[in-house]
């Protein structure tokens, strides 16, 4: 499930990307395929070995160019292990509501991005993730869970903050907020709840065949209840790390 659109995020041959928060690899197979060189980051070493595993199986399938280039890097987000300015491009997808010090990673962004470079930071929309807090507390009180909801003009604001230039922005996933606001309302781990399992399934159907119907319904609900909201950035030409 992609959530940063990639033509407001060009990724290709000659870009270095990093996929902030990498999480289950998502965003990093879609720039591999797309034939940049691309780090995967995280603190979860489980999560960092699948993706490993599948960057194997992308090169061995030839799924991805054979020029690019593709590995995982274990470490914190507050202070990252890579030089100044190495990357063309980031990624920080669904990131940010996990951290206390946001603002520290938002600057660390900042810092290993090129003048000039590209950043995609996707959160949880505003409305969907106040109606999830209102029907469950176990929904943002899991440790390592959501720590706090974000307006799009506060995060756009922080990001400024920081030094980058606003860019454009959309929501995305509208049709998974009502399978997680039935997930809050009959627990969060209750998979087999009849609604929750329907509304599953109904999504899984929808991810392999992506019908017509369905892409214009989530269209047309993105910027009513898109489940996230990304916004892009770019780091001024002629800034060096801020």
């Amino acid at each position: 499930m992609i959530t940063v659109d990639f033509t407001l995020f060009p990724v290709g041959p000659g870009n270095r990307v990093l996929d902030l928060g990498c999480g289950g690899g998502r965003h990093a197979f879609e720039i591999y395929r797309r034939g940049a060189d691309v780090v995967a980051f995280d603190q979860n070493e489980n999560d960092l070995a699948d993706v490993a595993t599948m960057f194997t199986a992308m090169r061995s399938e030839g799924e991805a160019p054979g020029g690019a280039e593709a590995e995982t890097v274990k470490g914190d987000a507050l202070d990252m292990p890579f030089d100044d300015a190495s990357f063309d491009r980031v990624v920080a997808a669904e990131i940010m509501e996990h951290i206390p010090h946001d603002t520290a990673a938002m600057a660390e962004l900042y810092r290993v991005l090129k003048p000039g470079g590209i950043a995609a930071v996707t959160v949880p929309s505003w409305l969907p993730e106040r109606i999830c807090w209102a029907l469950s507390e176990e929904y943002h009180t899991n440790e390592g869970g959501h720590i706090r909801i974000y307006t799009r003009a506060e995060l756009e604001a922080k990001l400024k903050a920081t030094g980058f230039e606003i860019g454009p922005h959309h929501h995305a996933h509208a049709l998974h907020a009502p399978y997680w606001w039935i997930k809050c309302a009959v627990g969060t781990d209750n998979d087999t709840h009849p609604l929750a399992s329907a509304y599953h399934r109904m999504l899984v159907w929808d991810m392999f065949t992506s019908p017509r119907v369905t892409r214009i319904a989530e269209r047309l609900l993105n910027p009513l209840i898109g489940k996230s909201v990304v916004v892009y950035l770019r780091k001024p030409r002629g800034e060096g790390a801020g």
